[in-house]
């Protein structure tokens, strides 16, 4: 039997050489605030990106935010946590207004921490505020200092698509991919850019890239099956379009994108 929420607690404070009464692991808060701050942070970490328990894990992001204001790292783990409520359908929840708060907070404790900045603009595309989005995105795709700028230069490029500014997300994105051919969510972007364009050769290629990505999660882009079978019809594919619907419905069919895939494949027959 696996053990207990507890009982993974308290070999936590074992390891961390903790008492029972600290904020990690009790009731009580004990000690120096600012270490139990960071024990609380990879507590939640290892919560959120291995046990996959977000609510556990942003309980304890928000406890490590609280115990030190000034530790950056645990205010956007808070950020990133709210934001993954908006995007996991099995949750149900969106604080993006939290997820906002908490971003900006991060960067008022430690102004040039780029991911931070990032998440901020994402988050500003979910809010359809995209010149303020492109405003933050812009300065971090030329930073020498961001180690994965085309994960920046995707988000530009989406946030350009989004604001229907098409020729500006095609141009983005094409430098998203060449940083990282890897990129599959940019790939599949670039195939919606080239599809609001008209260019449906190009799109139905670049939606081909996305879901042939040797990368984990490339081939389960259930986004870019539904987009795909759009540009199959009106390519006048429908045999191709039939196929992609229905690898659509298989990742999900109680997703939004597979109900959309399911009420669009019943069309077709």
């Amino acid at each position: 039997m696996p053990p207990s929420v507890s009982a993974r607690l308290r070999r936590l404070c074992l390891i961390l050489g903790l008492s029972a009464a600290t904020v990690a692991c009790g009731p009580k808060q004990v000690g120096d605030p600012v270490k139990v701050s960071r024990s609380e942070y990879d507590l939640a970490t290892d919560l959120w990106t291995r046990q996959r328990e977000p609510r556990q894990a942003l309980e304890h992001a928000l406890r490590a935010a609280e115990l030190d204001r000034d530790n950056a790292d645990a205010a956007h783990l808070v950020s990133l946590i709210y934001l993954d409520f908006c995007q996991n359908s099995r949750i149900g929840e969106c604080r993006l207004s939290d997820a906002e708060h908490y971003a900006r907070r991060a960067i008022r404790a430690q102004a040039d921490l780029l991911p931070a900045q990032n998440t901020l603009a994402v988050i500003l595309v979910h809010q359809k505020r995209y010149d303020e989005a492109i405003a933050i995105l812009k300065p971090i795709t030329t930073n020498i200092l961001y180690g994965t700028p085309e994960i920046a230069w995707g988000n530009l490029g989406w946030a350009y698509l989004e604001k229907g500014d098409i020729q500006r997300a095609i141009s983005a994105l094409n430098r998203a991919v060449a940083a990282e051919p890897l990129f599959c969510v940019g790939n599949y972007r670039l195939g919606c850019a080239y599809r609001r364009a008209g260019q449906l050769a190009s799109a139905r290629d670049s939606l081909d890239r996305a879901l042939e990505t040797p990368a984990p999660g490339c081939a389960a882009l259930q986004d870019a099956y539904f987009e795909r079978a759009q540009v199959h019809l009106e390519l006048g594919e429908r045999e191709q379009a039939r196929a992609d619907y229905d690898r659509c419905i298989s990742l999900d069919r109680r997703s939004r994108t597979g109900e959309r895939c399911a009420t669009l494949l019943s069309a077709l027959d």
